[in-house]
This record gives C-alpha cells, sequence and structure tokens, in this order.
C-alpha cells in the first residue's frame, strides 16, 4: 500500500466484528466500512455467554462434539413456537455437519476478545470523515437491521443503511448490485 493510500474494509457477518474492530485500532487508513449484517453491534448473550465464560465455552464445546441434545432442545422450542424456523434452520446448519461445527467453534473462540467499542468508532468515523455502508436483510432473524438502525444514530451523514429483500445470507451473488453500490458510492 502505497503512502497515502487508505483501505475500504468489508465484513459481513462476525466479518463485520472484525471490520469494526480493525477499523477501530487504525481509523486514519480506512476510507470506508462496508459492513453486511455485521456482528458486533451489540452483545449477543449466547455469543457472551458461549465465549467469556468458563461454564458456557464448555457448554457450548460438550455440545459441539456431542450436539444431539441440543437438536432435541432446538426441535422442541421451535415446535413450541419459542424459536423461530429461520433461527432454527440456521442453528441446524451450523450444528448439523461436523466440520462446520468444528469451524464455528474455532471461530467462535478466536474471535471472542474483538470487542468492537462503538463509542469510540462512531468517533472515529466523525473525525475521519469515514464514509460506513450497512447492508442487512429484510427477513434476517440472526442480526436484525434494528442494529444498523441504531448504530447509525449520530453518524446519518456518513453512514447510509440499505435493507435488501433477503435473509441473513447477504453476502450472495444476486446480491451483487448492492454490494457494489455500497463499495462505489
Amino acid at each position: 500500500m502505497s503512502k497515502g493510500t487508505k483501505l475500504t474494509l468489508i465484513g459481513f457477518s462476525l466479518g463485520g466484528r472484525v471490520a469494526l474492530s480493525l477499523y477501530q485500532s487504525q481509523p486514519g487508513i480506512v476510507d470506508k466500512l462496508v459492513l453486511l449484517a455485521p456482528d458486533g453491534l451489540i452483545i449477543n448473550p449466547w455469543y457472551w455467554l458461549a465465549t467469556q465464560t468458563w461454564i458456557g465455552n464448555k457448554l457450548f464445546a460438550f455440545t459441539m462434539k456431542k450436539p444431539g441434545w441440543f437438536f432435541g432442545l432446538l426441535q422442541l422450542l421451535n415446535k413450541l413456537k419459542l424459536v423461530n424456523t429461520s433461527i432454527f434452520k440456521f442453528v441446524n446448519y451450523y450444528i448439523g455437519d461436523k466440520d462446520v461445527r468444528r469451524l464455528l467453534y474455532a471461530r467462535w473462540t478466536s474471535l471472542r476478545k474483538l470487542k468492537p467499542g462503538l463509542v469510540t468508532i462512531k468517533s472515529h468515523i466523525r473525525i475521519n470523515n469515514t464514509a460506513v455502508r450497512l447492508i442487512y436483510g429484510k427477513h434476517d432473524r440472526i442480526i436484525l437491521p434494528i442494529r444498523g438502525e441504531k448504530f447509525r444514530r449520530d453518524i446519518e451523514e456518513y453512514c447510509t443503511l440499505k435493507i435488501i429483500d433477503s435473509g441473513h445470507q447477504v453476502l450472495h451473488e444476486k446480491y451483487g448490485d448492492y454490494i457494489k453500490e455500497a463499495l462505489i458510492d
């Protein structure tokens, strides 16, 4: 990177947490943040329990090795309408395959210390005139668009929010035009 060149950071879901943390530590080299259904704008209680507490991490590790009990509980909660179908499908995808479970555990635990400071980040955005582009799925039940709306408060002149007709998987080729627009705009 040549001197004076600025970066655009893009992050999807948990990658949003990474992008926010990178921006927080090096705001002066970033021209734009493009965040697609980003994690890191609130503290997810399940993520916190699984990664920040000893007992939660032990239960998380056990569940990733022997998920049967969790599947049963999830199916019951889904039947009782205590867990909506999209979350049920999302969790089922990540728990249903041994390799996917292993990678999920590795990602969550390795990134557990990344805790973006939103007040600091917003201050950096204003000071550095950093453009922020948020894209959320209208039907996303994993990371809700309301999180982006709340984050956008006090930085409206720098931050746009686009809600597209999708679920959580906004990083998909059929939404490429929205992503391209966010990168170019």
